[in-house]
């Protein structure tokens, strides 16, 4: 069988098209791994691919059940003594356990309960939500799959040119008995993987067309300055759940607060950091020129219909013209 991960961008697009073109009828499984952060035009968007590709497309959701009734169980009961590397007491005080074990509750939202258990929003050093939310349970769907007997074939839209970390990403690989790994698109930069559905008739996200680089959480935590200001314009309501977030997540800190956005901060006061650092006031700063400090009054002047990363805009028509 072969299981290709979909996560609703441009190059999870090209691969399920190899895919679709190279492998039998049939054998070809169709993953998306919901991590309850997403935009409602994700959620549309895939219902256009099942459509235009005439797939289904089996949705992924992690439960955090289990881990956040261990944790309330642990806050409760929580007699340590002795102090951590800055000082601080490990154990919890009596005012925290209240203010965590008032919202310690599963949500049935993947990030949130993700990082209620955590007690912390994810960061660019600690991105535990990609293994937690994605990885894992695209695994498990996998490993479920061989144990039942199959061959499986895991199809993942990765490129080389996307980060150092991805610069000796292997083609084809092995990992297990029954288990291999296919990186179709390895070798590909962005603007071939975005022509090679175009050229196929299939639209892409309408999110790229919006200013957005990454279309797999809305937002995400390594959102930069440019996506945060279109976000802010476009789908404050998004930024409004975030904000929500934040004070659930921060009452489930034993430090108080929680930033969406980590960042470093000299105060120890944690209602200052959190002032400083909050959703809000980082969309202050994505408002600002290079430095931070000075409004940049060119960005309004910028902001039109379309702001596509990937020359979307006027590319379709190209395309339309060469065919």
């Amino acid at each position: 069988m072969h299981v290709v991960s979909f996560s609703g961008g441009k190059d999870s697009l090209a691969t399920l098209l190899l895919a679709l073109e190279n492998c039998r009828t049939g054998t070809v499984i169709v993953i998306f791994c919901d991590t309850g952060n997403e935009h409602e035009d994700t959620y549309e968007y895939l219902t256009y691919i099942e459509q235009v590709c005439g797939i289904e497309i089996v949705r992924l959701k992690a439960d955090f059940s289990r881990e956040i009734a261990a944790k309330r169980m642990f806050i409760a009961n929580d007699q340590r003594t002795g102090r951590d590397k800055s000082g601080r007491k490990l154990r919890w005080s009596n005012k925290a356990k209240r203010r965590a074990l008032a919202v310690l509750y599963p949500t049935g939202n993947p990030f949130l309960d993700l990082c209620l258990w955590k007690g912390r929003f994810p960061s660019r050093k600690a991105q535990f939500c990609t293994e937690e939310l994605k990885r894992n349970m695209a695994v498990e769907f996998q490993l479920d799959l061989v144990d039942k007997g199959y061959n499986v074939v895991s199809w993942q839209g990765v490129r080389r040119d996307e980060s150092p970390n991805r610069r000796n990403a292997k083609k084809i690989e092995r990992v297990g008995p029954r288990l291999r790994i296919c990186r179709p698109i390895v070798e590909r930069t962005a603007g071939e993987v975005i022509k090679f559905a175009q050229l196929r008739g299939i639209e892409h996200n309408p999110l790229y067309r919006q200013g957005m680089s990454r279309v797999g959480c809305m937002p995400c935590i390594n959102v930069n300055k440019g996506e945060l200001r279109e976000i802010s314009r476009r789908f404050p309501e998004h930024l409004s759940r975030i904000s929500e977030w934040e004070h659930l997540v921060g009452q489930a800190s034993k430090r108080g607060y929680s930033t969406f956005i980590a960042d470093a901060h000299s105060a120890q006061d944690r209602r200052q950091v959190f002032a400083d650092l909050n959703i809000w006031q980082r969309v202050e700063w994505a408002k600002t020129a290079r430095g931070g400090k000075q409004l940049d009054l060119l960005t309004d002047l910028s902001a039109s219909g379309c702001s596509s990363s990937y020359g979307l805009c006027d590319s379709h028509a190209e395309v339309a013209e060469a065919a």
